[in-house]
């Protein structure tokens, strides 16, 4: 199997048609919903969709979300990676590229989501010679939270979308 990237226990690659299913059960769960507010998705169609979506972020920017494999038993996690957002507006802000992850609850509390975002944060400074990062994370979400300031990550401002109070963060390479 070829990755963009790899950890000790996680392979990291493009998200492709044979994952309609994991994006449904992932985008259906209400443990991982609770915190992502106008995700839900009903159908493989949807979930389909979803890919192409990300598909096009691959062709159009050279970079998307990617499904998160674990190496020991070709396990589908959720999926983590680096998107450049320029298709809409979050914190009065368009045109950044934003660190973001998103895993099947039976995968939670076992280190994969930071594993995953260290080396696309690591990948996203030293490959794609990026300045800074950027991720959203909705206020009550404490486990996300942990995360996104485990990387190093700073809160810069708390925001509201649509009746949700949300927190940016931002993390610079400090090599440059």
């Amino acid at each position: 199997m070829e990755y963009h990237l790899e950890t000790e226990r996680l392979g990291l690659r493009s998200l492709n048609g044979n994952d309609a299913a994991h994006i449904l059960k992932l985008d259906t769960a209400a443990d991982v919903l609770r915190y992502l507010p106008g995700t839900s998705i009903n159908s493989l169609e949807e979930a389909a969709a979803v890919i192409a979506y990300i598909q096009q972020q691959y062709t159009a920017n050279g970079i998307g979300r990617w499904a998160m494999i674990r190496k020991a038993d070709g396990a589908f996690l959720g999926w983590c990676g680096i998107k450049w957002v320029n298709d809409k507006e979050t914190n009065g802000r368009t045109g950044y590229h934003d660190i973001g992850y998103r895993l099947l609850p039976a995968f939670w509390q076992q280190g994969y989501a930071f594993e995953a975002a260290k080396a696309c944060c690591d990948y996203g400074f030293a490959t794609m010679g990026l300045q800074e990062l950027h991720a959203t994370v909705m206020e009550g979400n404490v486990a996300s939270a942990r995360i996104i300031e485990k990387l190093g990550m700073q809160l810069v401002s708390r925001f509201e979308e649509n009746g949700n109070l949300w927190r940016w963060y931002t993390l610079k390479d400090v090599n440059r």
